[in-house]
């Protein structure tokens, strides 16, 4: 076991991320079916969680990088700290909406025509945050999400203040585009993975990066899509499956996403200023767990090391004998003689 390969590409950014959108889904969910009667600004609480660790890990990022000066210069310092000031002001912008749509749902007193204005300024400035995102090589999954979903979010809005009278299906109508391009892709992963796999030319690795690629968008797109099917027909009273049992493979998603979120990389040095992978910044403040982390076992190994020590401890306990000419050629192998293999089925 080693513990270091395990966290070796762990991104806690994407882990807190979906591990905070399972429990709101589920808590909302259980909101929706009257299970539980908590106030709304409960059940948003794992989203104010998220956000304070944004706002917080943002402010630490921010006070190392103006009181130190010379870790400016590491790298892609600035790169690095540009592209947490530009998630910071997204996910400020996201939270003006959560808020909105959360005292909305208490007081109903605001049009959601309104209330989703912040989300649609947030897709339409994510188009030119994934195009710096690209020219800098940083990831850009939620502005992505956002910026080829800003046609839904105004059908949503619509749909909501009653301006628009179409079925779910059909307000649902961009998302359905990008689930069918996220459906080809998956199919192009798939065909791809199987076409290395019966290349000999291909190095193993390549191979194995490819398979766990397509495995991974398969159980990502496919459980989305299943999602998506279920709650339309649930929004149209077409389905008499409760909220919780509609959103079981959204919450098989976010469950896939945690665990791919331990082998993801691009997670920015800054947040908190750690200037250094979680990984690296965990065991350099728990020696235990550095100690621990560096332990690795292979049984291989461990008998070439027990043989060689058992044949150093009898050369030890094995006493001088002969001249001095044979006890100092005792260190090197002498040469045997070649016999040849005899059968006993061979005629004389």
């Amino acid at each position: 076991m080693n513990l270091q390969n395990l966290f070796q590409d762990f991104n806690p950014s994407k882990f807190i991320v979906y591990l905070c959108l399972l429990v709101f889904t589920l808590m909302f969910a259980l909101r929706l079916d009257g299970t539980i009667q908590w106030n709304y600004w409960a059940i948003f609480l794992p989203l104010w969680i998220w956000k304070g660790l944004v706002i917080a890990g943002a402010s630490m990022g921010s006070y190392v990088w103006w009181r130190h000066p010379q870790y400016r210069l590491e790298g892609e310092g600035y790169v690095h700290y540009k592209a947490m000031l530009i998630s910071l002001a997204l996910q400020l912008l996201l939270l003006m909406f959560e808020l909105l749509v959360c005292d909305n749902l208490e007081n109903h007193r605001h049009l959601w025509t309104l209330i989703f204005i912040p989300l649609i300024f947030i897709s339409v400035v994510s188009i030119g945050v994934c195009i710096w995102a690209v020219k800098h090589d940083r990831s850009f999954e939620m502005e992505l999400f956002c910026s080829v979903n800003v046609l839904q979010f105004i059908f949503l809005a619509l749909q909501l203040d009653g301006f628009i009278s179409w079925s779910w299906v059909v307000v649902f109508v961009p998302l359905w585009i990008v689930m069918c391009l996220a459906v080809i892709g998956v199919l192009y992963a798939i065909i791809f993975a199987s076409i290395l796999l019966r290349t000999p030319e291909v190095s193993p690795e390549q191979r194995r990066s490819s398979l766990h690629s397509a495995i991974s968008y398969s159980l990502v797109v496919v459980p989305l899509l299943v999602f998506l099917v279920l709650l339309s027909n649930k929004l149209d009273n077409d389905s008499v499956l409760s909220f919780i049992a509609t959103c079981i493979p959204l919450y098989f998603t976010f469950l896939v996403l945690i665990l791919l979120s331990f082998g993801s990389k691009g997670s920015n040095h800054w947040w908190f200023g750690i200037r250094k992978d979680f990984c690296q910044f965990i065991l350099g403040v728990c020696p235990l767990l550095q100690e621990y982390g560096n332990i690795s076992y292979s049984l291989h190994s461990n008998e070439t090391e027990d043989s060689s020590r058992a044949e150093g401890s009898t050369s030890q306990r094995k006493p001088p004998s002969g001249n001095s000419k044979r006890g100092a050629n005792t260190g090197q192998t002498e040469p045997r003689p070649v016999v040849p293999a005899l059968s006993i089925e061979t005629p004389d």
